[in-house]
Formats: C-alpha cells, sequence, structure tokens
C-alpha cells in the first residue's frame, strides 16, 4: 500500500472534522435541550415525535372545547337552580293569597311580589352564556329564548334542536337545552279536551287570581288551579336542572380523563424528545477532549514530512 504525505493530511483533517461535526451536534442538542434536532438524524424517532404532538394537539383541543362546554353548563344549572328557588317562593305566596284572612291592600302587596318573581323567571330564561348566546334558545343562540308580546303573552322564539360537540375521540357532551324543556307547558283538562298552557300563562293567571284591579275578590278556582299547575312548572325545572348537573358531571369526568391522557402522552413525548442533560454533558465533555487530541495530532501531523514519518 502506497502511503502519501497528502493521504495523511486528509485521514487527520477527515478526523478531526468527524469529532468537531459530533461536538457541534451535542452542543446545539444541549442548547435546544433536545435529542432530535433534524428529522433526517432519526427518521423513527422524529415521525414518532411528530405523532404524539398531533394527538396532544388534539388533546387540547378538547380541553379548551370542554372548558366553554363546562362553564356554559355551569351557568345553566345555577339559572336553573335560581329558577327553582324563585318557582318555591311563588307558590308560598300563593298559598297566602288564597287565605280568607288577607285583605285587599295585603292581596295586592302579594300579588305585586309575584309579578316581580315573573319579571325575574323570564329574565332568567332569557339568560346568556359569556359569549352572549342565549341559553335555552337551542340552536338559535343569537335569538332571545322567550319574548313578550304586545297583548303580554310570552312567545318562546327558540327552537327543539339539542347540540352536541365532541370532546374526545369517541366522547360527546350535550351543550345546550331548549327553553321548553326547562320552562314547560302545562296540561289543562283531559283528553281530547286537553290545552296545552305555556309557562309564563300560568303564572300569569295564578297572579290575576290573587288580585286584579277592580276585583273586590280573590278568584280562588284559579288560584288552586295556579298553585297545582306551580308543581308540574317545578318539576320541570327541577328536571331539567338534574339533566344540567348531569352532563355536567359528565363534562368534569371527561376533563379529567383528558388531562390523564394528556400526561401520559406528555410523558410518553419527553422520553423520545428530551434531552438527558446530565448525560448530554458527560458525552460533550468527552468530545472536547477527543477534540484537543484531534487538534494536537493534525498540529504534529501536518509539520511532517512523508520521509519523516517513515523515520
Amino acid at each position: 500500500m502506497q502511503i502519501s504525505t497528502s493521504l495523511l493530511f486528509e485521514r487527520a483533517s477527515t478526523q478531526m472534522n468527524s469529532v468537531q461535526n459530533d461536538l457541534a451536534k451535542s452542543q446545539a442538542q444541549i442548547a435546544a435541550r433536545k435529542q432530535v434536532l433534524n428529522p433526517s438524524d432519526a427518521p423513527d424517532q422524529a415521525g414518532a415525535i411528530a405523532r404524539l404532538k398531533s394527538v396532544i394537539a388534539r388533546q387540547d383541543s378538547y380541553t379548551a372545547t370542554l372548558e366553554s362546554v363546562t362553564t356554559r353548563l355551569d351557568n345553566e344549572s345555577t339559572t336553573l337552580g335560581s329558577a327553582s328557588d324563585v318557582l318555591i317562593r311563588l307558590k308560598e305566596l300563593a298559598i297566602q293569597g288564597n287565605s280568607g284572612t288577607q285583605s285587599d291592600t295585603s292581596r295586592q302587596a302579594i300579588a305585586t311580589e309575584m309579578k316581580g318573581l315573573r319579571n325575574q323567571l323570564l329574565s332568567l330564561a332569557n339568560s346568556q352564556d359569556t359569549s352572549g348566546n342565549y341559553i335555552f334558545s337551542g340552536s338559535r343562540s343569537r335569538t332571545q329564548a322567550f319574548a313578550s308580546q304586545s297583548d303580554g303573552t310570552v312567545l318562546y322564539q327558540g327552537d327543539q334542536t339539542r347540540t352536541n360537540v365532541a370532546v374526545g375521540e369517541q366522547r360527546t357532551v350535550n351543550t345546550n337545552r331548549p327553553g321548553t324543556s326547562a320552562f314547560v307547558r302545562v296540561v289543562r283538562g283531559t283528553d281530547s279536551e286537553a290545552v296545552g298552557v305555556g309557562f309564563f300563562q300560568s303564572i300569569d293567571e295564578l297572579v290575576a287570581g290573587v288580585w286584579t284591579q277592580g276585583v273586590g275578590e280573590p278568584d280562588n278556582e284559579a288560584i288552586a288551579r295556579g298553585i297545582g299547575e306551580l308543581g308540574d312548572l317545578h318539576k320541570g325545572v327541577v328536571l331539567a336542572q338534574a339533566e344540567s348537573g348531569t352532563d355536567l358531571r359528565v363534562a368534569e369526568q371527561q376533563g379529567a380523563a383528558l388531562d390523564s391522557t394528556k400526561l401520559n402522552l406528555q410523558t410518553a413525548l419527553s422520553s423520545l424528545e428530551d434531552l438527558d442533560y446530565a448525560s448530554a454533558i458527560t458525552k460533550m465533555q468527552q468530545q472536547l477532549l477527543s477534540m484537543e487530541a484531534a487538534q494536537a495530532s493534525f498540529g504534529k501531523i501536518s509539520q511532517l514530512s512523508l520521509f519523516n514519518y517513515i523515520r
């Protein structure tokens, strides 16, 4: 085998460049605190990292959606709880107004408070979430759920659509509740004579039974009927609140599941992506020593001629 000065120089130069490249790579890894800097360095590992990041991004999207849904459901449940309390107070007042010991003045005062509670219920039925969407309008979230008409009646303007959103790979959560499923109608009569009466119409007729301007006596029949219907109205609100609470618990459980899944994914990603800092420092120090040795060796070789090398 023929050995030339240029061959020795080339081999020494190649060795030193290799050590320099390894050292530069280690320094870049330490600076970035990452195992893989370029996909070409470890294609399989880089592919696994990309897949894990994609799954984590989807988990983050589900979590963001779930947070919005949870806030909405919490508002819904709180609103229905307030409506339940108002209906309980309405029933108490109606029973007081039905007493024969009440004077016109006291019945008028009772009816005035009942009207205020009725208006409070209408306000609750038209509650909006943090985005300005009406909670009880079904899918018509930008339309006020219940609107007062010129004749004093209240009309439901929403629809009956229930919307579900994905909060997991195979999990959805209900996000809305039509107003008529919470502020329900009552049925008067039986069979072919049955008539549906709106939530607020029933309350208005009850208030009118307790006291109406120019009427000297309370309408005991209307009051008794209204008190009975208040039970049905309250039942509808309570059942809607129970459904809302169930949806809220499902959302909270799914949130915990998402957090657990994300933690596992992040642990797996860390094992593939994050750098073992202590091991990397040790490796870099070894490479620095190799670099110094290569530089010293190259310096000596570069000063030798082929004849000196042979001797």
